[in-house]
């Protein structure tokens, strides 16, 4: 499995994600739709690495893809985090994995290889957050050396992890 850049190519595997999400997961599917068409949505994924856009500072999108090209999970590398609602809503990586594909150790590789590319965009730690609901997703974390952080100000309902980007490694 591996992170891509979004791209026209993968246009009929975008599709099947967001039908997955649709099925199974309707409240996050919205996250994927867009008025755009597919090229223009594509193009304004990519162009968010050079820029800021809206109150979101510059960011990478990936999809990450399996061996016959299926989308199985999206991840974003924001490259800052310079303001209180980054800090205490998003971090720096967010992600989801397909429904269909959930609990089979894909998001744990998609982290870990995301955490590869914050380190080659020059971030030495990431902030990640994850809701203290959401077990799993605390366990992809803490496998790819989360650590825990509590602040004053941080939300009740969510849990902190700080992850050091000089201990990953590109082998598998």
């Amino acid at each position: 499995m591996r992170l891509v850049s979004p791209c026209e190519e993968l246009e009929f595997a975008f599709h099947a994600f967001l039908a997955d999400f649709k099925a199974r997961d309707p409240d996050n599917a919205t996250y994927y739709q867009s008025k755009l068409s597919f090229s223009e949505y594509v193009e304004w994924l990519n162009a968010q690495q050079y820029k800021n856009h809206g109150d979101m500072p510059p960011c990478h999108h990936f999809w990450f893809c399996d061996e016959i090209n299926q989308i199985v999970g999206a991840i974003r590398i924001r490259h800052h985090i310079d303001s209180p609602f980054l800090k205490r809503e998003v971090g720096h990586i967010g992600y989801d994995v397909a429904p269909s594909f959930r609990g089979r150790g894909v998001a744990t590789k998609m982290l870990k290889q995301a955490l590869i590319a914050a380190k080659n965009l020059g971030l030495d730690k990431v902030l990640v957050i994850a809701d203290k609901s959401n077990r799993a997703s605390q366990q992809v974390i803490e496998h790819n050396g989360g650590e825990k952080w509590v602040a004053a100000d941080q939300k009740p309902e969510l849990i902190y992890y700080w992850c050091h980007t000089h201990s990953v490694s590109n082998s598998r």
